[in-house]
């Protein structure tokens, strides 16, 4: 078995943080999005990896190498950005015919991992959407197997969507239909999706069962971004590195707190994650990501996504600010 984490998108959303950091290693929760999903399937056992790498692709491979070092790893690079199908057909020398779990590098969900890995057939996670609309859409039988799925559907005929974990048994049927996709030029919105490949196998007679994951979190924008911090961290509590420097601070959890923090005369919390090295001096933070190497002083932050190495003085502000930035709001 081997796990392909496809994190070749630039991130458009959450720009001005991806234009220096990529999607996937966005912090959240005190983790990133990437090592959230690396340590949900290394705990199933899974330690072969192949990472299809393309915006800001030497940042995601020196964070994997740094660490994980003990990860069987292959970094695939997608040098032309034409759909997440494209991406998984660059995939085909390296997975040889064995099975492959392929995890979106920004789709965070909860859900069984064991019964993904136990299932005797093809599986596709799904969730229940109200406006399926903006997703590939699965459609199921009563017995919970998928008989159809299509990309953003117009009209769609059901409400279930495709969430990004997918555990493909026969991967040579997989790989036939894509490069059939490639050289028929099967494009939807110009781009070769891989919801459009999984249909054309279910056409050949693969079986594919549906998984519904119990949550889904979005990472795509700001706003859904904090919301997932936020839940997140209820779920995983409180994490508060032992060397940092507090001096006068309330902490209101659940909270993140990374090494080597300095935090003085300050409030800190509810649902707030500081990123390693930060200062915070005569401020209140709450429900707000803040980056790695960052600078907070005489400021009240609500609902902020502060990038690292970043300087902020001044006011109360809801802000959405990227690396390498200085705002005196005196």
């Amino acid at each position: 078995m081997k796990a392909i984490i496809p994190v070749a998108g630039a991130g458009t959303k959450l720009r001005p943080h991806t234009y220096t950091q990529p999607k996937a290693l966005i912090p959240i929760a005190g983790k990133t999005v990437l090592s959230i999903i690396i340590e949900q399937l290394r705990e199933e056992g899974i330690h072969e990896f192949v990472f299809v790498l393309g915006y800001l692709g030497d940042k995601i491979q020196d964070y994997i190498e740094e660490q994980y070092p003990h990860l069987q790893v292959s970094f695939i690079y997608q040098n032309e950005r034409l759909g997440l199908g494209h991406a998984i057909s660059l995939t085909k020398e390296v997975v040889k015919g064995d099975e492959i779990v392929i995890v979106l590098g920004d789709t965070v969900c909860e859900f069984d991992v064991k019964q993904l890995m136990a299932a005797p057939t093809s599986v596709l996670g799904i969730k229940r959407v109200d406006d399926p609309r903006s997703f590939g859409v699965a459609e199921l039988d009563e017995n919970g197997m998928i008989t159809h799925v299509v990309e953003k559907p117009s009209i769609p005929k059901s409400n279930m969507a495709l969430v990004g974990i997918y555990k493909i048994r026969e991967s040579d049927i997989l790989f036939d239909c894509l490069d059939h996709n490639l050289k028929e030029g099967l494009k939807h919105c110009d781009e070769f999706h891989l919801t459009d490949a999984i249909d054309c196998m279910i056409k050949k007679g693969a079986q594919f069962k549906a998984l519904k994951v119990s949550n889904w979190f979005d990472c795509g924008n700001k706003d859904s971004l904090l919301e997932s911090n936020a839940t997140l961290l209820k779920k995983f509590g409180n994490a508060v590195a032992e060397d940092h420097h507090f001096e006068n601070v309330i902490i209101v959890p659940p909270v993140s707190i990374g090494k080597n923090c300095e935090i003085k005369n300050s409030i800190i919390g509810p649902n707030v994650s500081v990123g390693e090295n930060t200062s915070i001096k005569y401020s209140i933070v709450k429900e707000s990501i803040i980056g790695a190497y960052a600078d907070l002083f005489d400021i009240v932050l609500e609902h902020s996504l502060i990038g690292s190495d970043t300087e902020v003085k001044g006011e109360s502000r809801s802000l959405n600010i990227g690396d390498n930035t200085e705002i005196d709001l005196g």
